[in-house]
């Protein structure tokens, strides 16, 4: 799938990895797009995402957390980490096709792991391709192991008015109050996995107007929560709705809970004016993964979820989680 390099383009590259800066944005987009558009084998792999956006977005979630790789003073490709309390991921980690396979992805990594060992963090992945040798062999260097594929989802809008009432938008909370109810989506994934933390995420959202952050009321506790992306500019593109996360808290009313947090992210995305509802989930979560299916979601796309350690984490049955780690 990647172009073949001749001999004599083998030579050492000097390769310098410092951090993105705002200014690098556009050329970081243009290598993201080239590169997954390339891989795909796209017609025009600039296409590649439509208007969607994981670069700027990402960046101004955390531009401490996204690095640059330079050649000659070109900027060749880029990476971003991300921090969920106690676990985190990163990527897109992007290439530029002429570059592939001459160690700037090594390089890309070292930053991202040295990261993750100053958070702290207990748990790490990412998604990629599993057909790719070259990814899986690149990662495992790095400590991080193929386990369970991950299935990217997605099912048409309907019109759901009133069917999910006892939900309520982070948007929707005053100012004040906003901190304490950060708190509570702490307390519920934790009881997930121990210091697992959206805090980020939906800071991100609320603060880049992305999507929203769907809170489900429950019996005195918050039952679910999901961050959604919805539009052109975010990480869904233009008549998508995509939760980048999504959890209803452990417990017997678990699995009806996670259909209540399925039908207000189907209610979010009709009012946003969304077409199609788009949400990963690690088939490792067998029980959240069979009750997408008989809601109607269809795999689009296959990935697999590289983890370090080579342990579950929260990818384990009985979890009702959403998420895809790309």
């Amino acid at each position: 799938m990647q172009p073949q390099t001749q001999p004599e383009e083998r030579t050492k590259l000097e390769i310098t990895v410092r951090p993105l800066r705002e200014d690098d944005l556009p050329a970081a987009d243009r290598v993201m797009r080239l590169a997954f558009g390339t891989f795909i084998g796209l017609p025009d792999p600039t296409a590649f995402m439509g208007d969607a956006d994981y670069v700027r977005t990402r960046w101004r979630a955390d531009p401490s957390a996204a690095f640059a790789a330079e050649v000659g003073g070109e900027l060749v490709g880029s990476n971003f980490a991300t921090g969920w309390g106690s676990v985190g991921f990163f990527g897109p980690l992007t290439i530029r096709p002429d570059f592939w396979d001459r160690g700037v992805g090594k390089s890309l990594m070292q930053p991202v792991v040295g990261l993750f060992d100053k958070w702290g963090t207990r748990h790490a992945g990412l998604f990629t391709f599993p057909h790719s040798q070259k990814h899986v062999g690149l990662y495992q260097k790095f400590g991080f192991w193929p386990r369970f594929l991950t299935a990217l989802m997605s099912k048409p809008v309907a019109a759901r008015a009133g069917v999910a009432p006892a939900w309520s938008r982070f948007s929707e909370v005053p100012p004040g109050e906003r901190d304490e109810t950060l708190s509570a989506c702490r307390e519920l994934t934790g009881a997930i996995y121990e210091g697992l933390d959206l805090a980020r995420e939906i800071r991100a959202v609320a603060d880049q107007k992305l999507g929203e952050t769907v809170l489900l009321s429950g019996e005195g506790k918050l039952a679910g929560l999901a961050v959604c992306h919805c539009g052109a500019g975010t990480e869904a593109g233009s008549g998508a709705c995509y939760v980048k996360f999504g959890a209803a808290r452990p417990g017997e009313d678990a699995e009806r809970d996670f259909a209540r947090l399925l039908d207000a992210c189907e209610e979010l995305a009709a009012a946003h004016g969304a077409q199609r509802l788009v949400a990963g989930v690690n088939t490792a979560r067998h029980e959240a993964y069979r009750l997408m299916l008989a809601r109607g979601f269809k795999t689009d796309v296959q990935g697999v979820a590289m983890e370090r350690p080579n342990e579950a984490g929260y990818n384990r049955p009985g979890v009702y989680l959403i998420d895809d780690w790309r």
